[in-house]
């Protein structure tokens, strides 16, 4: 399985509220939140891990020049309208096997990643999407499913859906020949996509994760540190 990670935000919201250190660098459980997604994959198994990141966001680029070896790491570095073209800046390292992408704002249980690998290696889906319960995001993308966790929509209100998304996306091969006609067509939004997956037939599955955190704000840093284990206090 193939595994990149999705750095290519500007984390201004966090910088409005006085954080010193560009998101991705934020820590979380004692390291960088993107160091920490990173050991994380790595300890999955992962040979080799794509990242996008923001050219401007030197310090982040930088880190991630002085880890390449210890992660084996291809390195996109540009600038993106958004998470879906993000994702399709990836594509050159995602093709021939099922492969797991990530936010790098999203914090979850270490465990639970590994229970999701797991499930997704073996499930006969052409996709398992993370899910949870807990709505931490500021406009989540509420996710549809039936009683055996079959993903029936994408939608921007609850619509009676249970979960929202967890920014955690695996998928295989045919996901991108449907990811690169959106961007063809003009499509920007990471739901758009999702929606045209279901649209083409792409059989997906939801898999429950617990609480999952989307740090936007300083606020969501204890919040995080508590998902992983360890607060921390010193990103200002």
């Amino acid at each position: 399985m193939k595994f990149a990670v999705i750095s290519a935000g500007e984390g201004s919201r966090l910088a409005q509220e006085g954080s010193l250190l560009p998101k991705p660098l934020v820590r979380i459980g004692g390291r960088p939140m993107i160091g920490r997604l990173l050991d994380i994959m790595k300890d999955a198994g992962a040979g080799s891990i794509a990242v996008i990141v923001n050219p401007a966001n030197t310090l982040t680029l930088d880190y991630l020049n002085d880890v390449r070896q210890k992660y084996n790491l291809d390195i996109v570095a540009k600038s993106t309208p958004g998470p879906m073209h993000s994702l399709y800046g990836l594509t050159p390292f995602l093709r021939g096997e099922k492969f797991c992408v990530t936010t790098v704002d999203t914090v979850f249980r270490e465990s639970e990643f590994h229970d999701y690998l797991d499930a997704f290696a073996s499930s006969d889906r052409d996709g398992m999407m993370g899910v949870t319960d807990y709505v931490d995001d500021e406009k989540p993308l509420y996710v549809g499913t039936d009683a055996e966790m079959n993903i029936t929509g994408f939608h921007d209100e609850p619509s009676g859906c249970r979960f929202v998304s967890a920014g955690i996306y695996g998928l295989d091969g045919r996901a991108l020949e449907v990811l690169e006609r959106c961007v063809s067509s003009g499509r920007t939004r990471m739901r758009d996509f999702q929606r045209q997956l279901l649209a083409d037939g792409v059989r997906l599955k939801g898999y429950r994760f617990g609480k999952v955190i989307d740090v936007d704000h300083v606020g969501d840093i204890a919040k995080a540190g508590e998902i992983s284990g360890e607060c921390e206090n010193n990103n200002r």
